[in-house]
């Protein structure tokens, strides 16, 4: 994960985090103001039940004014003066107990006869006027009702509702909001000009049986609805006050827009806060870890820039500069040390192996120089004097090899030999040696193989693997082959030798040590041949088990690495 995306995710933990419980407390006001707007429906919803109420609480006591009605010798004009002052009332008849017509009053037709189960058993106190559902018209709705006299007759008649439906009509919530009669069974009661919402009558009646009088999701041709409604007990009908949800709505979803565009606007502040803190850091961290690099690689002379640094960052830069500083000088000061004790270490070898040699050269020089042998034993003297001059000569090159191998001055010149060429003359070399003891020379090379790899140097670690390989076989045979593998080529010198135990192979590369303490040699040969071939970019192993020979591997690669 980038710098800039974690910085950016601290950014908006930081930021949002106190905006969390915001906006689960937001979350719950709107709810709240969501229920406190369908409130205002429902309580426009009570007011026109109440006026319901009144209305027909007028109606019954105008109607107990002319309770002595059917004592009277000419009902008839009871009633028609009942109507001249009640205009609303249309129709009234005067019904004897079995509910038969006895007189009538306003709109003439056919004799009214209703049967026993319309009429009231009994009147409760208070409530002796009873309402039917009302009745739309094309110019109104009307509602009949039913009114029982203390002698047992009923004053049966019509209200004309078209003056409450006006005024129903002429109430507004908003744009949309409007007031509506509504039927148990879900049928709308309107004014000829009033709109009326197209919705399920289904719907209407699931939301009369419900537990609540809110309604805040309706669905409509128009569109989703959203209200209240209130029972109209009288007339034994509901009052529904529906509006379009996204006008009821809107002054929520105007504040979770704006909520929204807050938000993103913390999330734009964020993500540039974060960009630009990531670049500030970023450039003292890059330059950092490009110094770390260059100091991990040895380069210690490379300066931090420590004006891209900022606070604690440019005094951070200033001690990473006098650290580099110092190891520069730490560094130099322990190769200084380290040169010495090489220059010791090999002064003490020298001085160790060039010991004996030199005493008997020493021996033989005052022997000869006495004068008291013969020819015979001068010139055996004189062959003993050339071996050990040899011998010093050996040794002197091979400790000059150690020496520039370890100062690194062993640098090979790399480019590619024919491998069968180059073998075949180190194992010409070697056949005296190999022939006096009966060894077989064995030499698997394909006409093609080739190395990267500098010649001389290459001659001599094949070399120091071909003799020792003799110089430690009695019997038997040695063995050079060479493959190729995917990226690098495998030269091995293989011997029917005493072989090697797990620690002589661990040890038999390190300096002046050899397998077998009684044999000839320095221990010089096999550490110089592990440091030449890693010169290559290689390395020079070895398998072996007591008893089953050796087998010494040169791998290098194909390429200059």
């Amino acid at each position: 994960m980038s710098m800039f995306s974690k910085i950016f995710k601290l950014f908006l933990t930081v930021v949002l985090m106190p905006l969390i419980p915001m906006a689960l407390l937001l979350a719950y006001y709107q709810s709240r103001q969501r229920d406190n707007m369908l409130e205002i429906h429902y309580n426009l919803a009570e007011i026109v039940s109440s006026d319901i109420q009144r209305f027909s609480d007028g109606l019954q006591r105008k109607l107990s004014e002319i309770s002595s009605v059917a004592q009277t010798d000419e009902p008839s004009s009871v009633l028609e003066e009942f109507l001249a002052v009640n205009p609303d009332v249309p129709f009234l008849a005067l019904l004897n107990p079995q509910g038969k017509e006895i007189s009538r009053a306003g709109i003439t037709g056919e004799p009214i006869v209703l049967s026993a189960d319309v009429l009231p058993k009994s009147a409760k106190e208070g409530e002796k006027l009873r309402w039917g559902l009302p009745v739309s018209f094309s110019d109104g709705t009307a509602g009949e009702f039913i009114y029982q006299l203390p002698s047992g007759y009923f004053l049966y008649g019509a209200a004309d509702l078209s003056s409450l439906q006006d005024r129903l009509g002429q109430m507004r919530i908003g744009r949309t909001g409007q007031v509506f009669l509504v039927s148990p069974d879900g049928a709308f009661y309107a004014a000829p000009y009033q709109w009326i919402p197209q919705v399920a009558a289904k719907d209407m009646q699931k939301l009369f049986a419900g537990n609540t009088r809110l309604i805040r999701t309706l669905p409509g041709e128009e569109g989703t609805l959203a209200g209240a409604f209130a029972k109209a007990e009288p007339l034994g009908v509901y009052v529904a006050v529906l509006q379009l949800k996204e006008e009821a709505m809107r002054s929520l979803y105007f504040t979770n827009v704006i909520i929204g565009l807050f938000l993103l606007a913390i999330a734009m502040l964020a993500y540039f806060g974060a960009l630009s803190f990531s670049r500030s850091l970023g450039e003292p961290i890059a330059e950092l870890m490009d110094g770390a690099r260059r100091a991990s690689r040895g380069d210690l002379d490379h300066r931090v820039n420590e004006e891209v640094g900022w606070g604690e960052f440019k005094e951070l830069m200033a001690s990473f500069n006098k650290m580099t500083a110092d190891l520069k000088d730490y560094q130099t000061l322990q190769l200084k040390a380290r040169v010495s004790e090489m220059k010791e270490q090999i002064f003490r070898s020298v001085a160790h192996d060039l010991r004996a040699p030199l005493l008997g050269l020493q021996g033989y020089i005052y022997i000869l120089s006495s004068g008291k042998i013969n020819a015979q034993q001068r010139a055996e003297y004189l062959q003993r004097m050339t071996e050990a001059a040899k011998d010093l000569s050996s040794l002197l090159e091979d400790v000059l090899a150690v020496s520039r191998v370890e100062a690194g001055m062993a640098l090979p010149q790399r480019r590619a030999v024919e491998l069968k060429p180059l073998l075949q003359s180190v194992l010409h070399t070697a056949e005296p040696s190999a022939a006096e003891k009966g060894l077989r020379l064995e030499l698997d090379v394909s006409e093609e193989a080739e190395v990267f790899a500098d010649p001389k140097l290459l001659r001599r670690i094949v070399t120091n693997l071909i003799s020792n390989a003799v110089k430690f076989t009695q019997q038997g045979f040695v063995k050079v082959s060479a493959r190729e593998e995917e990226n690098r080529t495998l030269v091995s010198v293989a011997d029917s030798g005493p072989g090697l135990t797990e620690q002589q192979c661990e040890e038999i590369f390190e300096k002046y040590r050899q397998a077998d303490d009684e044999a000839q040699g320095y221990g010089l040969g096999l550490f110089i041949s592990r440091q030449l071939a890693r010169a290559h970019g290689g390395e020079l192993s070895v398998s072996s088990r007591p008893g089953q020979g050796a087998v010494f591997t040169l791998a290098l690669p194909k390429e200059i690495v």
